[in-house]
């Protein structure tokens, strides 16, 4: 069995024999080492964003004091569900490696499916544009900030 995808599993075990929440566990490799770990805390922490990838990507970015994950790679017991994989992307992990894929949640009673399909669903019903212009204020203030301490 593949070292990462294994310490992977055992994350997922120790969090959910805690009884910290569903049976999920990633871990991030960056150069052949650990540098993050992470398990489902959902149960514990009563916050639906600590799933198994964030976890560990805070635990990556912590410990290598970075947001910018480039050059390492995820291996997760589940395929990442719409929240973990924006996290994913923002992070800037080259490589998802994942034990089971969402069908399979449906077999212990999760909602992986149901998910996916309302985060495509649901975005325009939800959602409403308002005070743009304000909020483009604050963008273009930021941009300038930012362009200051460049120089």
């Amino acid at each position: 069995m593949d070292k990462f995808m294994s310490a992977a599993i055992e994350e997922a075990k120790r969090g959910f024999k805690r009884g910290h929440g569903a049976p999920f566990g990633a871990v991030i490799v960056k150069n052949n080492e650990i540098v993050g770990v992470g398990h489902n805390e959902v149960d514990k922490k009563k916050d639906p964003t600590y799933h198994a990838e964030l976890v560990a990507i805070r635990s990556a970015c912590k410990k290598l004091k970075t947001f910018d994950l480039s050059n390492c790679v995820m291996y997760t017991t589940l395929y990442p569900c719409p929240m973990c994989f924006g996290a994913i992307l923002w992070s800037n992990l080259e490589k998802i490696y994942y034990g089971c894929a969402t069908l399979d949640t449906q077999k212990i009673g999760l909602r992986d499916k149901i998910f996916r399909k309302l985060s495509e669903t649901k975005k325009g019903a939800m959602c409403e544009k308002l005070e743009s212009e304000e909020c483009l204020k604050l963008y273009e203030e930021y941009k300038r900030r930012e362009d200051e301490h460049e120089r």
